[in-house]
């Protein structure tokens, strides 16, 4: 495997726009973000991502041969450190669906930026599978981790989930997770209208109570068999109303350039709750993602058409510095901005599914 710092190999990366140095996309957006899909795999059927009605049992998914290895992985999550990649998601389908999960996370702790910089390293599940693999994923240097949960009642979450996972297996999970330190746990709920509009209430006031960071996700049009439509949004004004008028939030400047989630704390020092809302409120000006497909594709934006291939070159004998050239041309040339341009046409667009970019 090999090492981060080879990466550089092929020329030294430009400064970025938070004053590191790091990979610049053509509007001027830093390279800092890589989430890594480890499967395309899922034991949930949720109607905003794999709806079960597409996503049945004759549904053919990645054979064994076509999803990069381990050792794969790892080599391009150096290749991208090397570039300035700072944080690695893990994610799928459901990451926990592939075996042997913490050798690949042992790898991947073992990464550091060139200068000894930590890389934060964390994982996005939706917890059916935390009880069993917390403590060893912790064991292997997972430092974090963001649990889905869409609803506290059984009924509806069962028809958010689409195979009537009880609510009570994921709290255990998620208690298994921070019994085994991995802290801080957040939590995201996307919300559908006609859905889960009723769940926000509850699952905030029990986020509060227990310590966690709740992020609220607008409903998305990724992908195209989720059968999206603008009316089933639950814009981000209307949660922040809803939390607001039972407890008052007030907004909370961001951690870092290319946060994700809009932070709000309640005004009663109570902790703080989060809104994702691509769709109402873009935040492309200053998105630093990049995905990896469990079969070796790179995207650059979740709402991608297509990617660009690095397994066959990886396979085929190339170079980290090789590697790490092709990234840099495509993120070079990256002016993705696809929620800022959301219309009825770009909404058709036969994009990629999120199960296999990871959200």
């Amino acid at each position: 495997m090999g090492a981060a710092s080879s990466a550089l190999a092929a020329g030294a990366p430009a400064a970025s726009f938070d004053g590191r140095p790091g990979l610049i996309d053509a509007l001027g957006r830093a390279l800092r973000d890589l989430r890594i899909s480890v499967t395309d795999r899922c034991n949930f059927r949720c109607p905003y991502c794999m709806p079960a009605e597409v996503f049945g049992r004759d549904f053919a998914f990645l054979p064994r041969a076509q999803v990069l290895t381990f050792e794969e992985i790892a080599r391009l999550a150096a290749v991208f450190v090397g570039l300035g990649v700072r944080k690695l998601r893990i994610t799928g389908g459901e990451p926990l669906a592939r075996r042997d999960l913490p050798v690949l996370v042992r790898y991947l702790a073992s990464l550091q930026a060139p200068g000894g910089e930590a890389v934060d390293l964390t994982l996005t599940t939706n917890g059916s599978a935390l009880r069993a693999l917390a403590g060893p994923l912790a064991e292997a240097g997972l430092r974090r981790v963001t649990v889905s949960l869409d609803s506290l009642d059984d009924a509806v979450f069962g028809r958010m989930n689409g195979v009537d996972f009880p609510v009570a297996r994921v709290l255990d999970g998620i208690g298994a997770a921070r019994s085994a330190g991995l802290a801080p746990i957040k939590v995201n709920t996307v919300v559908r209208r006609g859905l889960n509009e009723d769940a926000i209430l509850p699952l905030a006031r029990w986020a509060r109570d227990q310590g966690l960071v709740l992020r609220f996700i607008e409903y998305m049009d990724v992908g195209h068999t989720n059968g999206w439509r603008l009316d089933d949004v639950v814009p981000t004004a209307e949660i922040l109303a809803t939390l607001d008028a039972a407890m008052p939030v007030e907004p909370v400047p961001a951690g870092y350039r290319g946060e994700v989630a809009g932070r709000y704390r309640y005004r009663d020092g109570g902790g703080e709750v989060g809104v994702i809302a691509s769709v109402t409120r873009p935040f492309c000006g200053d998105c630093t993602r990049a995905r990896l497909s469990a079969d070796g594709n790179l995207f650059s934006c979740l709402f991608a058409v297509g990617g660009t291939d690095l397994k066959a070159p990886l396979r085929a004998g190339a170079s980290d510095a090789e590697l790490a050239a092709l990234v840099r041309r495509v993120w070079a040339a990256r002016a993705d901005r696809y929620s800022e341009l959301r219309s009825a046409a770009t909404a058709s667009l036969p994009k990629v599914e999120m199960h296999s970019v990871g959200g």
